[in-house]
């Protein structure tokens, strides 16, 4: 399987029946038509629902060695889609993977979720938008495109930079490896306009 920076291309999984799926290339496609349907879905407390779902896709996903990255429930042209973004410094993520994870948590998802809703499973990216301070947590190690609000050590080539993450920490900020200088800085959180992984090979 060809991978960049340690990512697969991404591979999606919509759960549902096998007989409504589709697959185009490495992207397999299904659809839940199984789950029953309220009449009041525009109501539905998200982050309430989320809650309850969270420590199903954390205690399935451990089972096979990968982390949450984020998971999201959005409502789309009329159609609900719970997508679970999944990493492991490990391992890549597979194709297969996504269709055991989908497989184990598909009935416990049903119990939850009270309205038809399509499932995704899927690696980050290998250009992800960080979107959370977890995150750097999660992909430490990783490189990362960094634009700041403010130039390191008043060096104006450094509004835009490509370092490693190192640490984060809530109060000090986030640590990286500045390949530039090769020495590490602390980058307060506020400083930071925009984050996303990054690859030197696309």
């Amino acid at each position: 399987m060809r991978q960049r920076n340690g990512f697969p291309f991404l591979f999606l999984f919509l759960k549902g029946s096998v007989r409504n799926s589709t697959k185009v290339g490495n992207i397999l496609k299904k659809r839940n038509y199984n789950a029953p349907q309220t009449e009041h879905q525009e109501f539905i407390n998200r982050h309430e629902l989320l809650e309850k779902i969270m420590p199903i896709v954390e205690n399935t996903l451990m089972r096979y060695g990968f982390l949450p990255v984020e998971v999201d429930l959005a409502k789309e042209n009329h159609r609900w889609f719970l997508r679970i973004f999944i990493y492991s410094p490990d391992k890549s993520v597979t194709l297969d993977d996504c269709e055991n994870i989908s497989r184990s948590m598909s009935d416990f998802l049903d119990e939850l979720i009270p309205f038809k809703f399509n499932l995704e499973i899927s690696s980050p990216g290998i250009e992800r938008k960080i979107k959370s301070d977890r995150e750097y947590l999660i992909f430490r190690g990783k490189d990362i495109l960094l634009k700041l609000k403010t130039p390191i050590d008043d060096d104006p080539e450094t509004n835009q930079i490509v370092a490693k993450i190192v640490d984060f920490d809530e109060n000090e900020g986030l640590k990286v490896y500045l390949y530039k200088d090769k020495q590490e800085h602390v980058v307060e959180k506020s400083q930071i306009i925009s984050a996303r992984l990054y690859s030197s090979e696309i």
